[in-house]
């Protein structure tokens, strides 16, 4: 089968990679992409990073990717923003990723009177911190949130993610942020929009339902879904009932989505 999409938003962690381990035929994978002209772009809930960062982690594993490949949920909640208010105030709450994100889609910083209260991964936080977002957006700041991802992984097991520092702001508060990143469509949009293309021509590549897949749907794009990562076999019926949604193509591994994709065979 030869899919009919023209171009593919692909997850990174879970679908080609995990950590710091590059999954069996991701590299064949974008390289064989790469080599045919298929457009494709890499998105990632993942705030912390620049786009160049996670293009440099991609080829330290042998994935060749530039900057301008990549998809950065910061870099969707800066212009999302940039597009609402021009040149506004905005007090964030985050790493290096989302500051250099602000920066370049021409956000003042400001932590007294802020437009816009952004919020990522923030590995510092602190009861100051919490004390502050609280007092921006109670005082009338709209909060946006890069992603809401619960629990990242890590070398030495899971740590707490976005939306886990969310859930202490929005419990003080009383205000829900607007979600950039997946299973939101806002990030899936922002990459169709750099790749010129209507949404039902592009197809989103990932390995976790709740997110990869569901933002998919939201955004009105085709969705295939790898087994080689959050989602498996054994999983997969649970996934589906949690989500609601059901993707439009099931690849057990790489060679599949590299079948698929590229009608390699």
């Amino acid at each position: 089968m030869k899919s009919s999409w023209e171009a593919y938003l692909i997850d990174l962690d879970g679908t080609l990679y995990h950590g710091n381990r590059i999954i069996p035929g991701a590299e064949l994978l974008i390289n064989t992409m790469k080599d045919r002209g298929i457009p494709y772009l890499f998105v990632t809930n993942n705030s912390s990073r620049t786009q160049e960062d996670v293009a440099k982690h991609l080829e330290d594993m042998g994935i060749p990717a530039y900057e301008r490949d990549v998809c950065t949920s910061a870099v969707a909640a800066a212009e999302y923003v940039a597009e609402l208010m021009p040149g506004c105030k905005v007090a964030p709450i985050g790493e290096h990723g989302l500051l250099e994100a602000l920066k370049a889609a021409g956000l003042k910083l400001d932590l007294d009177n802020p437009d816009f209260v952004i919020q990522g991964i923030d590995r510092t936080f602190t009861y100051e911190k919490l004390t502050q977002a609280t007092r921006w957006i109670t005082g009338g700041a709209r909060y946006v949130l890069t992603n809401p991802d619960l629990l990242l992984p890590s070398h030495d097991g899971l740590m707490p993610g976005a939306g886990t520092i969310s859930a202490a702001i929005v419990a003080a508060t009383g205000v829900k942020p607007i979600v950039i990143g997946k299973p939101s469509g806002i990030l899936m949009k922002h990459a169709i929009d750099r790749l010129g293309l209507r949404h039902d021509q592009a197809a989103v590549i990932g390995d976790n339902m709740l997110t990869d897949i569901t933002a998919g749907v939201h955004a009105g794009c085709g969705t295939i879904l790898t087994l080689t990562g959050v989602t498996t076999e054994d999983n997969l019926n649970h996934f589906m009932t949690s989500s609601g949604v059901k993707p439009d193509v099931i690849c057990k591994d790489l060679s599949e989505i590299l079948d698929l994709v590229c009608g390699s065979k």
